[in-house]
């Protein structure tokens, strides 16, 4: 039985993205308290992949997710799960809205209800937890009175909380990636997407116009772009990219062999993902580049050899 690490404790959004998946569910699972710890359960042997949130539709990428595969793992994604995210504002039971004076949850989960908290409890204390289970746990726990937590529906009811508040995500559209994490790469299927880390070598005008012209003039489609501090001054920054395919893909291949020639590039996976519409594009670009190739090939055939200029 494989072993399946997860953003914990139970009652967690991770742990509801695990479960979608009928292969993983019915797994060994591990609740672990920070995404740092569960990449490292994994580096170690102790659980066979890891599931983690890497970007949110409202808040935008999970930093400390990103952070950790560029600058801290060598694991490779393995598949992309999408689930979506309706926040709960719970607390014990006999606590009143008016009562609230500190609400905890996990940063990114507070952010995605920013405008509900300015409106409902204008000048409330915001306590960040690991997780929103962890902060539905943590309410449940303490003695301390006035305290709520942003959480699952599932948390307050694993954790004896009640919902005061339903859906207080500012946006209705809520939605949240994450990532299984493990060794090896997945196969090509007819839908995969393609995830690095580019390192500029020299900071020059027009160079990230080049890495993106890579990318274009093989009609590979980027997904997401996102420029990250590289811990090594102000001013530095790499850049993590999705695109559509598979490194198994010729055009793809081809992509990565002219950037790494180019930069330094960290190569984070190429794996299944969510949805549909870029295999018939993929393979339309790999068509037109199998085609190229065989044109330069049957030029350079006709180079004579052995004879001296003129």
């Amino acid at each position: 039985m494989a072993k399946i690490a997860f953003l914990g404790p139970p009652g967690t959004f991770t742990e509801e993205a695990l479960l979608s998946q009928p292969d993983l569910a019915g797994g060994e699972l591990l609740p672990i308290r920070s995404v740092p710890e569960v990449i490292a359960a994994v580096e170690r042997g102790d659980a066979d992949l890891g599931i983690v949130p890497i970007e949110n539709s409202i808040e935008g990428s999970v930093n400390v997710t990103l952070d950790t595969l560029a600058f801290g793992s060598e694991l490779l994604i393995q598949r992309e799960v999408v689930l979506g995210i309706d926040l709960n504002l719970c607390a014990r039971a006999g606590t009143e809205l008016a009562q609230i004076k500190a609400v905890t949850s996990h940063p990114h989960a507070t952010a995605q209800c920013r405008e509900w908290l300015s409106r409902k409890l204008p000048g409330v204390e915001i306590v960040a937890a690991n997780s929103t289970a962890e902060a539905a746990q943590g309410v449940a726990h303490s003695r301390a009175r006035g305290r709520a937590a942003i959480s699952t529906a599932l948390a307050a009811e694993l954790y004896g909380l009640i919902v005061l508040a339903s859906d207080v995500e500012d946006h209705p559209e809520n939605q949240t990636r994450f990532v299984a994490l493990g060794r090896g790469i997945p196969p090509r299927t007819s839908h995969d997407k393609t995830t690095v880390v580019v390192f500029q070598n020299q900071d020059r005008p027009g160079s990230l116009l080049g890495i993106l012209q890579e990318f274009a003039a093989r009609a590979v489609n980027l997904t997401k772009l996102e420029s990250r501090p590289t811990k090594q001054g102000l001013g530095s920054y790499c850049f993590f990219i999705d695109c559509e395919g598979h490194v198994d893909d010729e055009v793809v291949a081809d992509v990565l062999r002219n950037l790494r020639a180019k930069h330094t590039v960290k190569f984070l996976g190429s794996y299944p993902v969510e949805g549909s519409g870029a295999g018939a594009r993929r393979k339309a670009a790999g068509k037109a580049w199998r085609a190229a190739a065989i044109w330069v090939d049957q030029l350079r055939a006709q180079v004579r050899t052995g004879e001296s200029p003129g």
